[in-house]
């Protein structure tokens, strides 16, 4: 079986894949100071929870974009799992040729989305992630990473919000009943997930110009369910294309 880790700013998504399913998975939240052992015995707990034998697991594969935790998860995989990693970077093999100036730069998140995108949808295709940041992700039709556009996340506008304006009161981020919002509350929901969609929506056309009116539209990230069914552009929304996504790489760098 297969361990799939994603890292993110906010949070670290965990799936076990067993040939090309995806048996079970998780999400917890990125805490840069925990151990190694930590990470090791809160995964083993959650096999224990789901009846999975960890003996089972014969691969690792990682995707890391908080550079602290990398050597932790390394560490993790090693002790708890008798596996060395593989580390999702810019010379992994992916099938995407990557068009950023330095591919280094780009995130080891953003390029396992835009493989799953791409197996998954073709080209030309925009991937927007909702998560800490969002970030739109262009594929073109013959598989190349042309770059993107990253925009601070919905969750970091209001808090932002809140510490900053002093009679306004931090509030559950929900879909709003209604555009206009009739309390303080339902104006900041309102606010956060309409303005967040009419950015969206602006900026998949701006891009369409580029690439061409054709191209599929898709959403991930934690926060993609509240956005995704506003919007009129998004066409789908993939809640785990990013766990999928580091399957793909790893039979890519396996076969």
């Amino acid at each position: 079986m297969l361990l799939v880790i994603d890292i993110g700013n906010t949070n670290t998504s965990i799936g076990l894949f067993d040939d090309d399913k995806l048996v079970v998975h998780w999400r917890l939240t990125s805490q840069r100071h925990r151990t190694a052992d930590e990470y090791g015995i809160m995964i083993k707990e959650f096999f224990l929870l789901n009846n999975i034998d960890i003996s089972g697991i014969t691969d690792v594969i990682i995707s890391c974009v908080v550079p602290p935790l990398l050597p932790v998860l390394k560490e993790m995989s090693n002790s708890y799992f008798k596996v060395n990693p593989l580390i999702v970077g810019s010379d992994t093999k992916t099938g995407l040729s990557i068009l950023y100036d330095n591919p280094k730069d780009v995130g080891a998140d953003r390029i396992a989305n835009a493989v799953a995108g791409y197996v998954k949808f073709g080209g030309p295709l925009i991937i927007v992630d909702f998560g800490t940041a969002i970030t739109f992700d262009v594929v073109s039709k013959k598989g190349e990473y042309l770059g993107g556009l990253i925009f601070p996340g919905v969750s970091i506008s209001m808090e932002a919000l809140f510490n900053k304006a002093a009679k306004l009161p931090r509030v559950e981020l929900i879909s709003p009943t209604a555009l206009i919002g009739k309390s303080t509350s339902e104006s900041i929901q309102a606010g956060a997930v309409y303005g967040y969609t009419g950015l969206v929506d602006n900026i998949v056309k701006k891009i369409q110009k580029e690439t061409g009116k054709e191209t599929k539209i898709i959403s991930t990230g934690g926060q993609a369910y509240l956005i995704a069914k506003h919007s009129s552009l998004i066409q789908e929304n993939c809640p785990l294309l990013t766990l999928d996504g580091l399957k793909i790489i790893y039979d890519k760098n396996n076969n």
